[in-house]
């Protein structure tokens, strides 16, 4: 990106994308999300592939937000709240490699960014376990199937959305309260 252009991209993975989507659509400054798999050998592969966990890829999200209204650090501030950073490979029942957190950074300063953020939370200490979060360079982000895509919004109805994905947003509202958007 030009350094006259107000629109970053920013790519995180954190057990399922779809409750990252759902957190990040809801955040002021975000003006796309997009599920997808990054981090992996696997050229174009799909969900089912990915779930098996045998590609490599952990699931993502790509945000492009407006830098103006929000900061990189703000995106890892909300990042780090949206999943748990010390568990390692985990989401709900499910244990698998392509739940893994990992921070991809696109340039230097992203990378630089998101290592002094790492490093300031594992001194402050508010995990009782490690942070396992991987900190790597994006090489190739490949976007979801249309399903996968605002996952949340399209099914209300599935048990997952009502008992992980509702209570996350609410705690999102009352805890980030500035960034939250309707």
């Amino acid at each position: 990106m030009g350094k006259f252009n107000k629109i970053e991209t920013a790519y995180f993975a954190g057990g399922c994308f779809w409750c990252l989507e759902a957190v990040f659509t809801r955040t002021k400054g975000v003006v796309s999300s997009v599920s997808g798999y990054a981090g992996g050998a696997k050229e174009c592969p799909s969900y089912e592939e990915v779930s098996k966990g045998k590609t490599g890829h952990a699931e993502t999200v790509k945000l492009e937000y407006d830098k103006t209204l929000i900061s990189y650090k703000d995106m890892l501030s909300i990042f780090f709240f949206a999943h748990d950073p010390t568990d390692l490979d985990h989401q709900g029942k499910g244990v698998r490699t392509q739940y893994r957190s990992v921070i991809f950074y696109e340039n230097d300063e992203q990378k630089a960014e998101a290592e002094a953020f790492v490093k300031r939370l594992k001194m402050e200490g508010p995990y009782a376990r490690p942070i396992v979060t991987e900190i790597k360079p994006l090489k190739k982000f490949y976007w979801a199937e249309e399903t996968q895509q605002r996952y949340f919004e399209h099914n209300l109805d599935d048990p997952y959305c009502s008992f992980v994905i509702v209570p996350k947003l609410e705690k999102f509202k009352k805890i980030f309260k500035r960034f939250y958007k309707e």
